[in-house]
Parts: structure tokens; sequence; C-alpha cells
């Protein structure tokens, strides 16, 4: 980390930044583990010029080509999984296992939109005009723009820089604050691309906001905070820039009593308390119907219970929260849940051991939907746990939220799976498995969770925009030039219907 510490990758090469130093803390310990800087504006005018050079370079080779190098980003990924994952742990937290994950899961998505870019370039229309070839032509936006949050930040770079890259653009990649050394090690995969294609700027927001607002950036994909996901969609409309946006979540997650009560509540404490519960898929809303909630929510309890709290190197299943203003704020959420009537059924409160480091325990309440803890994004390590008295009742509360990202039901009924599926406000339903993925599928939502999809097709189409092209064999006259003929005017049309 300290041959990282401080730097900016620039036109293929790590330099030592120029702006303001930052400590970055590891949050398993509250002590310095290395430091990053702030870009300048003169080093984001060096990337946003290196971006456009080799942007041209790029798009100039063939799809196979572009293919090829990408399985090599991939493999290269994969490769340093375990190091980068390491990295990750200690930046912000998570246990290394999921860390490690990471490498290998935006490795697939390389390898998909290598070959999916590849096979999609375009398409031929049936021509208007006999005789003439009438086709979309699909090209790259120019410069991407990736602005990462801490919680997964290799995966999400990779699902965006995957699509963006195989689309033909260049990437300039601005992660968080905790995490910058981990993304500054993860370009090394793109070692062997051309110098500039992809950069990382380390930062704050006024690094961000300089790429988005330049003008010669073209694209921004964005995952983050409401509030900061306007700011961005705003600075991008003032150019037309076209922006992907992932802007928080707040899932529900619906148990039927035809459930297997003990795998529903395996998959709701997966589901909630994965990397401590920050994640933007996590179930934050659980509604339970009255026939097994008591068994559902003592059954959560156990299995939240279970789980091993300490530093995401040792053998954990929950590491701390990823800074100290984060559990504050997750605290004050349990707290006034609490104010409100919560009743706390297990957790709540900092665990007795490990003394150092920002640990918070898995926490399961019993609350009502009124509560205001059912209405933001709670992002941290709780389940609230709400009785409803049908899945008509389930869906409305489902439905009463400013977000539509992921929903969760457990039911062996399928025609309670079936209404889940219409009925529910979301871009995403998981039937008996929440949090799952697919490269080949589209990840995004509704509402305030923002615009746009990653991974699938609808994911390279994010990065692309089509080009209407018409070819004539050989010129030749055409009967809608000029002159007009007199009897397509108006005197003889009214004179010839009068």
């Amino acid at each position: 980390m300290a041959r990282l510490s401080g730097r900016q990758f620039i036109d293929g090469v790590m330099v030592e930044g120029a702006g303001t130093r930052h400590a970055i803390i590891d949050p398993a310990t509250g002590r310095s583990c290395g430091q990053y800087a702030d870009a300048t504006a003169e080093e984001i005018e060096q990337a946003v010029a290196a971006a456009a050079r080799a942007q041209r370079e790029w798009w100039a080779m063939s799809a196979l080509e572009r293919t090829s190098a990408l399985h090599e980003v991939a493999a290269r990924l994969e490769a340093g999984a375990a190091q980068v994952g390491e990295c990750l742990t200690r930046e912000m937290g998570k246990p290394f296992r999921e860390s490690h994950w990471e490498g290998g899961a935006a490795a697939s998505a390389f390898r998909h939109f290598a070959e999916l870019a590849r096979q999609d370039q375009g398409r031929i229309a049936g021509p208007a005009i006999a005789g003439q070839i009438h086709m979309t032509m699909k090209e790259p936006l120019g410069t991407i723009v990736s602005i990462v949050p801490f919680n997964f930040p290799v995966l999400l770079f990779g699902w965006q820089a995957a699509a963006a890259l195989a689309a033909g653009n260049a990437v300039i990649l601005k992660p968080s604050e905790l995490t910058p050394i981990t993304m500054l090690m993860v370009m090394d995969a793109f070692a062997e691309l051309p110098s500039g294609l992809v950069q990382c700027m380390t930062g704050g927001a006024a690094v961000g906001q300089m790429l988005v607002a330049h003008e010669h950036t073209h694209g921004v994909a964005f995952t983050g905070s409401v509030p900061a996901a306007q700011a961005v969609a705003r600075a991008a409309a003032e150019r037309f820039k076209p922006t992907l946006i992932e802007a928080s979540g707040n899932d529900p997650f619906i148990v039927m009593p035809s459930a297997d009560v003990e795998l529903a509540a395996r998959g709701a404490a997966f589901a909630a308390f994965l990397n401590c519960g920050q994640v933007c898929t996590s179930a934050e809303r659980f509604y339970v119907h009255t026939d097994v909630f008591d068994a559902f929510i003592e059954r959560l309890a156990a299995e939240a219970r279970a789980l091993r709290v300490g530093n995401g190197l040792d053998e954990v299943e929950i590491g701390p929260l990823a800074s100290e203003r984060e559990r504050a704020r997750v605290e004050s959420i349990i707290g006034r849940a609490v104010e409100q009537g919560a009743r706390v059924v297990c957790g709540g409160s900092r665990p007795l051991t490990p003394g150092a480091g920002w640990y918070l325990e898995p926490t399961v309440l019993e609350v009502q939907h009124s509560f205001h803890i059912m209405h933001d994004e709670c992002f941290g390590p709780i389940a609230p746990v709400c009785r409803v008295e049908s899945l008509d009742e389930a869906i409305a509360l489902a439905n009463d939220s400013r977000f539509g990202l992921g929903a969760n039901i457990y039911t062996e009924r399928l025609d309670e799976a079936f209404r889940a599926i219409d009925e529910i406000e979301s871009g995403i339903v998981w039937v008996n498995t929440p949090l799952n993925d697919n490269d080949a599928v589209p990840f995004g939502g509704r509402k305030f969770t923002g615009s746009g999809r990653e991974l699938g097709a609808e994911g390279l189409e994010q990065f692309r925009r089509s080009k209407m092209v018409m070819i004539a064999p050989r010129a030749q006259p055409d009967p809608e030039w000029f002159p007009y003929p007199d009897e397509d005017s108006f005197r003889s049309v009214r004179g010839a219907s009068d």
C-alpha cells in the first residue's frame, strides 16, 4: 500500500500527486494505513487529454483485438484478486472473502462484455428506398467518468469499465476517499491497454465535479447518495452528457406462510448483513406474514447472534463499518427507531471485542412501517422486521418508498411470486434467491434509485451512441427533389377535392 499512497494514475504512469494529502483510516483498528491526494486541475487536464488520445487509438483497433485485450484484463484481475482484496479489507473493513470475490466478479463482467461488443456493432434495417442499404452503427461516447463508492469499488468499477471499454470508450475513475489505494492497485490490470485509456484520479467531491463538468468528458457512471447523484445529473445535463445513476436503495423482503422459515431466515441474514449491511441491494425492510412472524424473527435473531464480528482479515462474517462517521450514522438510526417504539430483538450495540475499530453488532428490530427506519436507506447491519396480515399489505408497504432498486419474496406459491414480480415497483425482484447477479441481465432501479442500467445488453448500450447510415450504391435522381411537380401544389390538390 505504501508505494501507492498519495499517487495518481495518469497516462499509464503512477505519479506523485501534487494535491492536498489526506489520511486513510483502517476501520478495523482506527489507525492510518496510507494517504491519498486530491487531484489538481492540472492533473485532471493531463488525464482528459491522455484519455482522448488513447480512445482514438483504442477505437481504431479491430473488434477482435479489443476483445482479446479485455480478456487479458479479466485474467489480470483474477490474478491480482487476493492482493487487491487484502488492500480493500484494510481500507474499508469487509471480510477478506468478500473483498477477494470482487476481483473475480469484475473479471466475469469483462469477459461478458468483451464477447457481447464483438458480436453487436449495429444492425441492418429493411431499406425505405429500394436498392439502398440502411443501417444503424454503434459508436463510443468518448471519455467516461466512473465515480464508484467504497462498498463494492472493484466490482462496480468492473461493471462500468467493462461495458464502457467494450463499447470503445476511455475511462477516468474517481474512487471513494475511503478506498483510493485499492483502486490504484486495480490499475495494474490495464497495463497492456493503450496508455491513458484507463486512469485513476483520487480525491474528494471537487475532483468528481471537475471531471463531470469537463467539456471533454462525454458520459458519466455514478453510484452514491441521492444528493450527490442529483448534483452529478445536473452538472452532466449542462452538456447533455448521458448518465448512469445508481443512488441508494431501501429494498423490501417479504416472507409468506408457505416459505421454509429456516431457509428464509438464513437468506434474510445474508441479505441484511452482507458487507456489514453496506450494500445498495441490502434487504432493509422486512414484511413478514403474521402466521410465521414469531418463528421468523426468532430464527433471524439466532442467525444474527451466530455471526462472527471482527477484523476482516480474520475468520469472520462481519467486519467494521467503513468509517467512524458511518457507525455514528447507523447508531443514530437505531436510536431513533427505539425512540419511536422499536423492540431490540438482538444486537444494537458495539461489541466488547474487538475494542478498537468501527464495529457494530448485527441488529434485529421489531418495528412498525410508520417508523423512520423503514423509509430511508440504512446502509448498515440492521434488519427491521414488520408484521403484515396479507400479501396485499406486504406489496402495498413495499411500494411505499421513494426508492425502487430491488425486492425479495420468499414463498413456495407461484401465484404469490408472480404477483410480487408484477406489482412491486422495483428494477429487480428476487424470488427465494436474494442478492444474486448475472452479467447477462440488466441491473438498476426506479424512482430515486436512479436511471440507466448496468450489465446485460442494456449495460453496453449505456456507453454507446447510435448513428443512422443510408447508402445508395450509385448517385441517381430522387423523385422527392426539386422542382416539385405542379400537381402537388395546394391549388391542384384543393381543386381536385372540390
